[in-house]
């Protein structure tokens, strides 16, 4: 056998290995991702507490009665920018039927963070400095954006790993408000 073929069977055999390797992979990955979106569900929501970007305090003990929503953000972060309009709409829109909107600024620089959500349309909603990411591991996170429903009662009832929708605050927050 010449030394091009020999070549060739080579790359060919490591291309169909490639091939069946990939979707196995891709497979094996799915029910952890779907694992880490419903991680905490039913439980009690972490500790989160501390300086807001505004400068101001935060304590979410402070909120129990209310329903929350906790989003883990950066500046920095393409999929939070572009869901970031739609959350400091929903706190406009929600929070006079009992809506709290939250956030943890996650591994940001605070000017940049100040500076992006002055472009969005202001702050209408506390978030914590997150420096260090600290706080994001306690809440168990994977990357960002990932947001959480806290119930009156301070149990974690949803998670949404990514970017949030319209369709999925609608299913998740508004029956909540609804049931009050």
């Amino acid at each position: 056998m010449s030394g091009r073929r020999r070549a060739l069977l080579l790359v060919a055999a490591l291309l169909a290995g490639f091939a069946l390797v990939v979707p196995l992979a891709l497979a094996l990955d799915r029910p952890r991702e779907a694992a880490s979106a419903t991680a905490m569900v039913g439980g009690p929501a972490p500790a989160l507490a501390g300086t807001t970007l505004d400068g101001g305090h935060l304590d979410l003990v402070e909120l129990r009665g209310s329903v929350v929503l906790v989003n883990v953000w950066a500046s920095w972060c393409a999929p939070c920018r572009e869901e970031m309009p739609l959350l400091v709409e929903t706190a406009r829109q929600w929070g006079p039927q009992g809506l709290r909107v939250v956030g943890i600024d996650v591994n940001d620089d605070d000017d940049d963070a100040r500076e992006f959500l002055a472009g969005v349309g202001g702050t209408p909603f506390p978030s914590v400095v997150d420096a260090d990411g600290r706080l994001a591991v306690e809440w168990g996170t994977t990357g960002v954006p990932e947001t959480f429903v806290v119930d009156r009662d301070g149990a974690v009832v949803a998670r949404r790993v990514g970017a949030v929708s319209a369709a999925w605050l609608a299913e998740e927050v508004l029956p909540l408000l609804e049931g009050a």
